[in-house]
């Protein structure tokens, strides 16, 4: 996969967040979440639709892969 759409990020915070709810009083994200809440903010602040994989980071990656993964398989 050469590019992530906004639509995915998206389903893969949800799907971070069905796994791991936020918690604490401040409601913090589970990591791989909020690994994914920059990149995901910073298209919607560029009205971006995509965005190439290789410019998220080494944790980004693997919570986007590990998403796209566990959904085929559902």
């Amino acid at each position: 996969m050469l590019f992530v759409s906004i639509q995915d990020l998206e389903a893969a915070i949800n799907y971070w967040r069905s796994q791991s709810p936020a918690v604490g009083e401040e409601l913090h994200l589970c990591p791989e979440a909020a690994v994914l809440a920059k990149p995901y903010a910073l298209m919607i602040v560029q009205g971006s639709q995509r965005v190439p994989m290789d410019v998220l980071d080494e944790a980004a990656k693997a919570a986007i892969q590990a998403f796209l993964k566990n959904s085929k398989n559902s």
